[in-house]
C-alpha cells in the first residue's frame, strides 16, 4: 500500500471517529470523492480491502485504522 493511501485512510478514519464516535463504519469508498478521478488508487484500496483482508463492505473505522497502522 502506498504511503499516500495510508495517510488518506488514517485521515478519513480519524475524522469519522471524531465526528461520530468509535462505532462509526466506513467502506473503502469513503477515501475517495464521488467521481472516479484516480482509478489506480481506487483499485489499490479495493484490492487491499476485498482481496487481501476479505473485509465486509462496511467495517469499523477503528479496525481499518489499526490494520493500516500495522503495515
Amino acid at each position: 500500500m502506498t504511503d499516500s493511501l495510508k495517510h488518506k485512510i488514517i485521515e478519513v478514519c480519524d475524522k469519522k471517529i471524531a465526528q461520530k464516535g468509535t462505532n462509526v463504519g466506513v467502506s473503502f469508498y469513503a477515501f475517495f470523492k464521488n467521481k472516479n478521478d484516480n482509478p489506480e488508487l481506487l483499485m489499490e484500496a479495493a484490492t487491499w480491502w476485498i482481496k487481501t483482508h476479505e473485509l465486509d463492505h462496511f467495517e469499523k473505522a477503528v479496525k481499518i485504522k489499526a490494520l493500516v497502522n500495522s503495515l
